[in-house]
């Protein structure tokens, strides 16, 4: 089976309907088919539309919770990172250096916090099982060694620093789309442009976005998974979102970077803004943290302050000025993080916990909220338990479509994008667009512009096999080209021609 935009032809009568598409979403749709249940997949917009394409692009092994006392969360961030690493998706995943800066202005306190926190971040990562040929052990560098590392870093009081390591995914939204095209594989029904107007445990009424024609679908169970959103499928859902912001720069704003940089909040002893360089040649600073009221936006707006806070930061890390005209593009999305009854609704969302929650509404409708986008399959894992139907999980030793050890891949004699980004696939990618098009590798592999590395051969795969309807759909989420908008522009043309030659009917 494909992912299909609209409703034509869906069944009418399933084990289960999942209703979202993000990470934790087609999660729960690959677990259940794996366990051998009957499948739709539905979202009102696209794959990966809302948070999940939003993030920091880092599979994250829970250091951060683990300051803030969260060791469970800890423990399972670190576990499921060793899963997507090593096992499921190996392609999508790449171990990410990162040193953290000491100048003179940095505590003894800080310091000692910085280095306790990583040993224990090691900890956590042995404690997952996860090799140190994945993920090396942190160490204590010189001042010289964090320059040639990162050579931009102020070098006025420089005290050296640490190296450690983490996980980073080679893009969040393409992690969805595997996904999705992995559950598709096993036999599920991934829909996009399906929009749920009402939910029970036992049935959905969809509307088909393309043509406006509505049906029932019955099912033994109904999954909720619809991030912020969740609360307006099932009313006595309650969340807190908070917004989270990226900005987008050129990798020539900072050159030389060969690690990413968490560069201390001045006054904070847990709290970093991170500089994390990108295959494409751009680098993402973040992130915020910013409680959000009133109505959820389809697609969440940095704020300027936020902007401001982020430049400063980096700023003062780094010899060279950052400027706003520097920025490129910003990203910001939202968190769905549960509102219980030990917040009475006041503090920062911050301080309120990562880790997710299933719930059962009145009408049997079965949500799962909170988490973040490295647990997405243990949260699916405990959705399934929790709806009770099927066989046991088999999703931590399932490989995702393309996956195979990094060995393996390093010997594919197939362009190092399509590597990166569809694994062992990338010859499939390829061989589709050949047959699709009728056009020379010149044209199907050549960057759509000089700024845009993205590919017409991917962009057609895209149309053809990931269940792309529009020129958003390829920009904005098959590929990330939409982050920078003056990119977004010149690759238009592009996508244009993709859709038409993949479906020259239209």
């Amino acid at each position: 089976m494909t992912i299909t935009p609209g409703l034509a032809g869906a069944p009418v009568d399933v084990d289960l309907v999942v209703v979202g598409l993000g990470v934790t979403g087609a999660g729960v749709a690959l677990d259940a088919v794996t366990r051998g249940l009957s499948v739709l997949a539905v979202d009102a917009h696209d794959l990966a539309f809302g948070t999940s394409r939003w993030s920091s692009k880092l599979v994250h092994g829970g250091l951060r919770y683990l300051a803030n006392g969260q060791v469970g969360v800890a423990h399972e961030s670190a576990t499921e990172r060793g899963v997507l690493m090593e096992v499921t998706a190996p392609h999508l995943t790449h171990a990410m250096p990162y040193v953290v800066p000491f100048t003179a202005t940095t505590t003894r306190t800080q310091r000692a916090l910085t280095g306790s926190g990583l040993r224990a971040g090691d900890l956590l990562r042995r404690g997952a099982h996860t090799s140190p040929d994945t993920l090396p052990k942190p160490r204590r560098l010189s001042a010289t060694e964090i320059r040639s590392l990162a050579p931009g870093l102020r070098t006025a009081g420089s005290a050296g620093g640490w190296l450690s390591w983490d996980g980073r995914l080679e893009d969040d939204a393409r992690l969805v789309t595997t996904l999705a095209r992995t559950a598709a594989s096993y036999g599920a029904h991934v829909r996009t442009r399906a929009r749920v107007l009402a939910a029970t445990g036992r049935s959905v009424t969809l509307r088909d976005e393309l043509t406006g024609a509505t049906s029932e679908v019955r099912a033994r169970a109904v999954v909720n998974a619809t991030g912020v959103w969740a609360g307006d499928l099932v009313d006595e859902v309650t969340l807190r979102p908070s917004r989270g912001t990226h900005l987008v720069l050129r990798a020539s704003t900072l050159p030389g970077l060969r690690t990413a940089v968490f560069a201390p909040v001045p006054g904070a002893l847990n709290r970093f803004v991170m500089v994390l360089p990108q295959p494409d040649d751009t680098l993402y600073v973040g992130l915020t943290d910013e409680p959000v009221e009133g109505a959820v936006p389809d697609v969440p707006t940095p704020s300027e302050p936020e902007i401001g806070f982020l430049l400063d930061v980096v700023a003062a890390a780094f010899d060279r000025p950052l400027h706003r005209s520097d920025v490129v593009g910003a990203f910001a999305g939202l968190r769905p993080l549960l509102d219980t009854a030990t917040t009475d609704g006041e503090g920062s969302t911050a301080d309120l916990s990562r880790r997710h929650a299933v719930l059962t509404s009145r009408s049997g409708v079965t949500t799962i909220v909170g988490g973040k986008l490295t647990t997405y399959r243990r949260m699916a894992q405990d959705t399934l338990d929790a709806v009770g139907l099927g066989g046991p999980c088999v999703t931590a030793t399932t490989p995702l479509l393309g996956a195979a050890p990094r060995a393996e891949l390093a010997l594919l004699e197939q362009p190092e994008r399509l590597v990166r980004r569809f694994g062992t696939d990338a010859a499939l990618v390829l061989d589709t667009a050949r047959e699709v098009t009728g056009l020379p590798d010149d044209d199907l592999l050549a960057p759509v512009a000089d700024t845009v590395p993205t590919t017409l051969a991917e962009l057609v795969f895209a149309v053809t096999h990931e269940g792309a309807h529009d020129v958003d759909d390829l920009l904005d989420r098959r590929t990330r080209t939409g982050l920078v908008p003056a990119d977004r522009a010149l690759a238009v043309p592009a996508a244009r021609r993709a859709l038409s030659l993949a479906r020259p009917d239209r």
